[in-house]
């Protein structure tokens, strides 16, 4: 997202911290950039360990040592399906998301009646733009033009586009409705260090994330064939504006990173996205998915103080190499945690199951042990041009699709990149 005007952001109390409050505190206002260091208590969530300040790492024997030159405020490194942390940073530290907040949005509202189908159309009024903030990063979603919900989720994914969230948003019922849905499923997935204040993670007073919470909600999200299919997309095309009878097209550009190697990154071999963002407030931050030999790992950096170019993906790059590597070989120093109805079987809080379209006798469920196959795609008229590759998931459901608690959480048919030729 591009620089945006600096905002304040209230600080929550250290007593309702203790309660892991969502709603917002009156606090003392004060700059995040002015207090480098995070507020005390930190959530317990997950596990005591995760909630101290600094780094937390148990090395075994053989285990590789962190990555030297670390310099995101908070981070951490788990295993997307056991759920096991591996190490982390300051993990619970309540900071500003930017957009990688929209993973949250994504994951609320996609499956939602309002959205359904994705080839629904959409005329775009004036009222659906009105309230997207100046500097935003955008799309180029136009008034009085028509797309479907597919455009413009290619939009939220690929551009992170503000101007595709709030059509979305609008088409789901307005903008209050789905912030309150996002608070209601943040609640649901246990991220009580999240406080929503708008959809697109646009900076606001009192919009607050943390590296844990941005791991679980991507974890969440993935488990659906479309957030997946879409973060895993490097380029398509979006509608233009009418030339004469005919609609142009123009291409728009996934803009993390390690999956397109744009600007000198190297791209990340096994990357599946999910999410970048960038504010001035917020600071650079990722979320990432990768697999490697079976094993598939989530990174999540915020606000790295690095003044190399591109450093949260470069932190992302060398912790998730670490992860791979020392997988086996640290004991995990606590676990991203099941969704609340995920230990009953009852829906979400928002009315959707939270394993999305991954339950029992769903179509998108995967094949234990099924092998790793390759499906190239290229560019086509869907807008969803990447080559995709499909890895086999761990379904350990009980009957009426609730997932063992504390076990391993499924990643079904998790899309990634193939190896670039």
């Amino acid at each position: 997202m591009p620089a945006l005007k600096k905002t304040a952001l209230t600080v929550i109390s250290a007593a309702l911290l203790s309660t892991f409050a969502i709603s917002p505190a009156s606090a003392v206002d004060k700059d995040i950039a002015d207090d480098p260091k995070p507020t005390v208590p930190m959530s317990k969530v997950g596990g005591a360990q995760l909630g101290r300040v600094g780094t937390q790492v148990e090395l075994g024997p053989g285990a590789p040592v962190l990555p030297k030159d670390l310099t995101g405020r908070s981070w951490i490194v788990a295993d997307a399906e056991s759920g096991e942390v591996l190490a982390s940073h300051n993990s619970h530290w309540r900071l500003p998301p930017a957009s990688t907040l929209k993973m949250l949005f994504a994951d609320t509202v996609m499956d939602s009646p309002e959205l359904q189908p994705k080839t629904r159309q959409h005329k775009v009024t004036d009222e659906d733009l009105a309230d997207v903030g100046e500097g935003s990063s955008l799309v180029g979603v136009k008034e009085h033009l028509t797309y479907t919900v597919h455009d413009l989720w290619l939009g939220v994914f690929l551009r992170s586009g503000n101007d595709a969230v709030h059509v979305l948003s609008a088409m789901y019922g307005g903008v209050p409705r789905t912030v309150a849905a996002m608070q209601a499923h943040a609640e649901e997935l246990q991220a009580l260090d999240t406080n929503v204040v708008s959809p697109d993670g646009y900076d606001a007073p009192e919009q607050v994330s943390s590296a844990y919470d941005l791991t679980l909600f991507a974890r969440s999200g993935l488990q659906k064939k479309d957030f997946r299919e879409y973060c895993a997309t490097a380029t398509a095309d979006f509608p233009g504006e009418k030339k004469g009878k005919k609609r142009g097209t123009f291409e728009i550009q996934n803009t993390d990173r390690l999956l397109t190697g744009a600007g000198g990154v190297e791209p990340y071999k096994g990357i599946a996205g999910v999410k970048n963002g960038y504010t001035t407030h917020a600071g650079n931050t990722f979320t990432g998915v990768a697999e490697r030999n079976g094993k598939v790992l989530l990174v999540t950096v915020m606000n790295p103080s690095s003044k190399e170019p591109h450093a949260v993906y470069k932190e992302a790059a060398s912790l998730l190499d670490w992860g791979f590597d020392a997988a086996g070989k640290v004991t995990p120093v606590g676990e991203l945690v099941p969704p609340k109805s995920a230990q009953t079987g009852t829906e979400s809080a928002n009315g959707n199951s939270t394993s999305g379209t991954s339950g029992p006798g769903s179509k998108d469920a995967g094949k234990h042990g099924q092998a790793a196959t390759g499906a190239a795609a290229t560019k086509g008229s869907g807008g969803v041009g990447i080559a995709l590759g499909i890895v086999g998931g761990v379904l350990l459901l009980l009957a009426g699709g609730a997932f063992l608690v504390n076990r391993r959480w499924p990643l079904p048919d998790l899309v990634r990149r193939l190896p670039r030729h």
